[in-house]
């Protein structure tokens, strides 16, 4: 069933931003591969919108939310397998439950599996491309397919997978540790988050990648004043300047604006490109 009209963006984790023309939320890869089998139209990919800024135009032609019915986590010796829509959390903590390690990570990424996928999501000193061993697909054509990761040319926060394929799910490899060593592991994220992270806001994630050199991408924003710069309701966290916020009444344009402004600053007074960690999807 195709929704009509769909308010994505007041369900973003922004909370704010346009709706979509129409919202296809497939039951399964079956569907959805029949779907995209018989439409040739334009489409737009969204997941859990952690990562995603929907613009205040809204998005034409259909979007394609891949949600609870993606969510699905199975623990298979040491690998965990997961669907596109399982939260990335779920899945950490899924890890630990059964004793294997190296996925921790996973819990100090917002969001979902699929949008990790999408980008190489990192935390922690550990990427995605780190502990992936296959990914579950459906092409542009409707045909269901497995992939291996060196199909998706990843890099830092950037994946680059053959074209129009949708993600339905993903293979990971941990490995076999204690459980309580594992269970501490994720604890100490679970508290450097909650310390230093705006995880009770409107946000969604760290907004810029880490450029090139030596400055982060929260040193480059302080640098530039950003951390001070309000537009609208949006502003950088005073928690976490690489955290972009909604304070309570910005538009999709104001978030934008603010990062626009910063990365110009970033360009003139340091030489240096700040790229958007964010997804950025829509009309203006």
């Amino acid at each position: 069933m195709i929704i009509q009209n769909a308010s994505l963006g007041k369900e973003s984790w922004f909370g704010c931003g346009g709706n979509a023309d129409q919202l296809f939320r497939p039951a399964n890869a079956d569907e959805l591969a029949e779907f995209l089998k018989n439409h040739d139209g334009e489409i737009t990919v969204l997941g859990g919108l952690a990562n995603t800024i929907i613009r205040d135009g809204g998005i034409r032609g259909v979007t394609i939310q891949l949600g609870k019915e993606f969510s699905g986590i199975k623990v298979l010796g040491d690998y965990i397998e997961a669907g596109a829509g399982a939260l990335n959390g779920s899945v950490a903590a899924a890890a630990v439950k059964a004793g294997i390690g190296g996925l921790e990570f996973l819990s100090g990424i917002p969001g979902c599996v699929g949008g990790a996928l999408r980008m190489n999501a990192g935390a922690y000193g550990t990427e995605v491309k780190d502990v992936l061993t296959g990914v579950h697909v459906v092409t542009r054509q409707g045909e269901i397919k497995k992939l291996v990761p060196e199909q998706l040319h990843m890099t830092y926060r950037h994946t680059d997978p053959p074209k129009g394929v949708i993600f339905t799910g993903a293979i990971f490899k941990g490995r076999r540790e204690d459980y309580e060593t594992v269970k501490a592991r994720m604890n100490e994220i679970k508290i450097k988050r909650n310390e230093t992270q705006p995880i009770r806001e409107k946000t969604g994630g760290s907004t810029f990648a880490n450029p090139s050199g030596e400055l982060k991408a929260w040193q480059v924003v302080q640098k530039v004043g950003g951390h001070e710069l309000k537009i609208g309701g949006a502003q950088m966290s005073p928690m976490h300047s690489n955290f972009m916020i909604n304070t309570g009444d910005a538009t999709a344009a104001d978030l934008e604006n603010l990062g626009d402004e910063i990365r110009r600053r970033a360009k003139e007074q340091l030489g240096i490109n700040l790229r958007w960690e964010i997804n950025i999807v829509g009309e203006r």
